[in-house]
């Protein structure tokens, strides 16, 4: 239904039936990771997507997503992606160094293959935060998925 007269409204579609989900898993923080990765599988499960058309890879950290993300993009193979990790503050710089590159890279990957990709990194302060942030954003993130492949292939018929 269109708020507006005469004009295409794209609903949300949130039907992962028949869609194709890769996802990319850091390993480090790994509690808070296999966190995400549970709620993220299990909502996609809940939103149709078939155990199939699923595929898990796991890299050793945050900076590391991205590559992966661009190789599963660029295979053909996926209808959305999903990339999970933990980014918890430290005492140096390098919080923001990995906050911001893995983000910067993970949306290039994006914008440059035409692939959804839900962004589940999670930047916190303390690993208290991230513990409480892993089960919804992980939902967050596949319903993102599914709503953003949906939504792309609305857009191209």
């Amino acid at each position: 239904m269109s708020r507006f007269e005469n004009v295409v409204e794209f609903d949300q579609n949130l039907n992962g039936t028949g869609l194709r989900v890769g996802v990319v898993m850091a390993r480090f923080n790994l509690p808070v990771c296999e966190g995400l990765l549970s709620a993220c599988i299990h909502e996609l499960k809940r939103l149709g997507v078939a155990d199939a058309d699923m595929r898990i890879a796991t890299v050793p950290g945050a900076l590391e997503i991205p590559l992966v993300l661009q190789t599963m993009a660029q295979s053909g193979r996926y209808d959305a992606l999903v990339a999970l990790g933990a980014v918890i503050r430290g005492e140096t710089y390098h919080f923001e160094v990995v906050s911001n590159d893995s983000c910067r890279a993970i949306m290039e990957v994006q914008l440059h293959t035409g692939v959804p990709i839900a962004n589940g990194i999670l930047t916190c302060e303390t690993d208290e935060q991230a513990e409480v942030r892993m089960q919804p954003k992980g939902a967050d993130c596949a319903q993102a998925a599914i709503e953003m492949a949906n939504l792309k292939r609305a857009l191209s018929q």
